[in-house]
């Protein structure tokens, strides 16, 4: 995580004035069994898409509030980033997608018997969105319902 002076007076300006959202309680639930016998999720905020959908709408005022449905078959190296800040380096996740989205990584560990399995689905959705009652009234309920069918048991959330 960046210090307030690595950020251009641009985005100093925009995290100083932001109206941060507090969120209390914070939303938490416990994982009911061990984590070797768990069905895990992943959830990245990269702006990801797999080749042949739709990419993200960056002139949404406020953010796109939609996400995308990333089958656990999907090779990350193919993905498409639509993440629309300038206030990181985009680099680093053009050049590897695992450090956004790493599904390798959960497959790995599955592989190896730390987690139970790995969900047929992950979603991805768009950083950045800063009007965020559509996401938290429409979107996330929604996200929720694919994690619910797919008897997921927790979910790996990969902030961008």
């Amino acid at each position: 995580m960046g210090e307030l002076n690595d950020f251009s007076l641009k985005h100093k300006i925009f995290l100083r004035t932001y109206g941060w959202r507090n969120i209390d309680p914070t939303p938490w639930a416990k994982l009911r069994k061990p984590l070797s016998e768990s069905r895990l999720g992943l959830v990245s905020s990269a702006g990801f898409v797999a080749p042949g959908q739709e990419p993200f709408d960056e002139n949404i005022r406020g953010g796109d509030p939609s996400f995308r449905v990333i089958d656990s078959g999907s090779d990350p190296s193919s993905f498409i980033e639509y993440h629309k800040s300038d206030a990181f380096d985009h680099r680093g996740i053009l050049q590897d997608p695992n450090l956004a989205f790493p599904l390798d990584r959960i497959n790995e560990l599955a592989e190896r018997g730390r987690i139970g399995s790995v969900a047929s689905n992950h979603l991805s959705c768009m950083g950045s969105i800063t009007a965020p009652n559509r996401l938290i009234r429409r979107t996330a309920p929604e996200a929720a319902e694919i994690f619910v069918r797919d008897e997921v048991d927790l979910a790996l959330l990969v902030p961008v």
